[in-house]
């Protein structure tokens, strides 16, 4: 059985504080240096394992959020694509594709800055979203529809009857 929410993210030490410090001082940093305004520092045991800011414009690239590039470094410098055990500090609210990431990658704990409200403010709106997750198939703005699944299911059958496969 889970421990309670409550219990599980108690009222933050000095060592919190201190971590999501540096969250903050890297989002400061990523606006001067061309970014946008977001930082994100994984600790386990008291050691920073890896720190991300949000680098979408400079790299072209929009996943490079910091939770996901810092996911992304803790991850390799670990050797394992599970981050049990870790905390993420993050400068703001996790948008639903980090989120997503923090929970497959595991992570025991997350403290945030800013909203998600705060982030709408300066027109980093994520509400379309979570709107469009909701909506059935049929309702979503980019149109989808499910094709070829008989095909497609030949590798999850592969995956399935795989011995040495490793979950997650």
């Amino acid at each position: 059985m889970k421990e309670n929410y409550s219990a599980k993210v108690a009222e933050p030490t000095p060592d919190d504080c201190r971590f999501m410090q540096m969250a903050i001082d890297l989002s400061v940093a990523s606006v001067a240096n061309g970014g946008g305004p977001f930082g994100a520092v994984i600790v386990r045991n008291g050691e920073v394992l890896a720190t991300g800011t949000n680098s979408v414009t400079e790299s072209n690239d929009p996943t490079a959020h910091a939770e996901v590039s810092a996911i992304r470094a803790a991850c390799v410098k670990i050797g394992h694509f599970k981050l049990d055990g870790c905390t993420v500090y993050s400068s703001c609210e996790p948008c639903p594709m980090c989120l997503s990431a923090l929970y497959w990658a595991g992570v025991e704990r997350l403290f945030y800055g800013n909203t998600k409200a705060d982030a709408k403010a300066i027109d980093f709106d994520d509400s379309f979203i979570y709107d469009e997750i909701a909506k059935p198939y049929t309702e979503r703005s980019i149109p989808s529809r499910n094709i070829m699944r008989e095909e497609a299911l030949r590798a999850f059958r592969a995956w399935e009857a795989k011995p040495d496969k490793i979950k997650y």
